[in-house]
């Protein structure tokens, strides 16, 4: 359990200085590179109807790790020990 809480802050701190794409395995064995990011300043405020991007008290799992999807504009998560490769992405907004 300590390696994923070591991992998934490692994760956070980068997603939340940048856009990264995240190489991992999804839960049905498909492999996916999904840019994505916790930027402040790229991810939208939160709204009353949609309750993904809302702040709520719930059970923190460190095994997975929720980001905002850069191409699919939304929510998206992986599990951290799926991780094969996170890198800065090229990605550039304005």
């Amino acid at each position: 359990m300590e390696n994923l809480e070591v991992k998934n802050k490692e994760y956070k701190s980068m997603l939340e200085r940048q856009v990264c794409e995240v190489t991992f395995t999804k839960v049905n064995g498909d492999e996916r590179i999904m840019r994505c990011t916790l930027h402040k300043d790229l991810i939208p405020q939160a709204t009353k109807t949609d309750p993904l991007s809302t702040k709520k008290v719930r059970e923190i799992n460190l095994e997975v790790l929720p980001v905002w999807d850069m191409k699919a504009e939304g929510w998206r998560s992986f599990r951290i020990d799926s991780v094969k490769d996170i890198v800065k992405s090229n990605f550039v907004y304005l």
